[in-house]
């Protein structure tokens, strides 16, 4: 008897073994497929950016100049540097600013809605001086409900949307300094 128990048993294992083999055949062919549509939607990771120049100098705002050419360093081959002496082109951030605006107000007054701005305003010239990319402006709004009784919680919450929008920035300069080109822009006749 207990002979017939093992043999059952077994038998009961082996007739299990292809339901999981073919459990794992679909999860499989599942995992192909979807990894085949994105494939051919056009997705792919993000590669590391191209910046037409070997080195650049960046000046201006020590805490988005830090985080750019963290930017850099980290997404490009482009070599960042100390002195603007070693460098094929100089980006001076010209401006940073940050700005909170009301949007609402309560019934009694109160803030109800502010509305976040963040504003960072850079030009890219060449070792000579040559304005390779006139001033520009990158501009983000964030909007935040406020409430009187969390202030501690939404300072935080301000405090990350404004670390988000910064970090945004940080992202548009780089892809902007992708489409500059080593000749000066060219100006258009008024």
């Amino acid at each position: 008897m207990a002979c017939n128990d093992r043999f059952f048993a077994a038998a009961a294992r082996l007739t299990a073994q292809p339901s999981r083999l073919a459990s794992f055949a679909l999860r499989l062919t599942t995992a192909l497929t979807l990894c085949a549509l994105l494939g051919a939607c056009g997705f792919h990771l993000r590669s590391s950016a191209t910046l037409p120049f070997e080195s650049m100098f960046i000046s201006g705002s020590p805490s988005f100049a830090t985080l750019l050419g963290r930017a850099v360093r980290a997404g490009s081959s482009t070599r960042v540097t100390d002195n603007p002496k070693d460098a094929q082109v100089i980006l001076q951030i010209v401006g940073e600013q940050n700005e909170r605006v009301i949007l609402s107000l309560s019934g009694s007054g109160r803030v109800r809605e502010l509305q976040l701005r963040y504003r960072v305003s850079y030009r890219l010239n060449g070792r000579d001086s040559r304005e390779l990319l006139p001033v520009s402006e990158v501009q983000l709004k964030r909007d935040l409900t406020y409430n009187d009784s969390d202030v501690l919680g939404k300072e935080q919450e301000e405090g990350l949307l404004i670390r988000d929008m910064r970090n945004d920035a940080v992202q548009q300069v780089m892809r902007r300094l992708q489409a500059a080109r080593l000749e000066p822009a060219a100006k258009t006749a008024p």
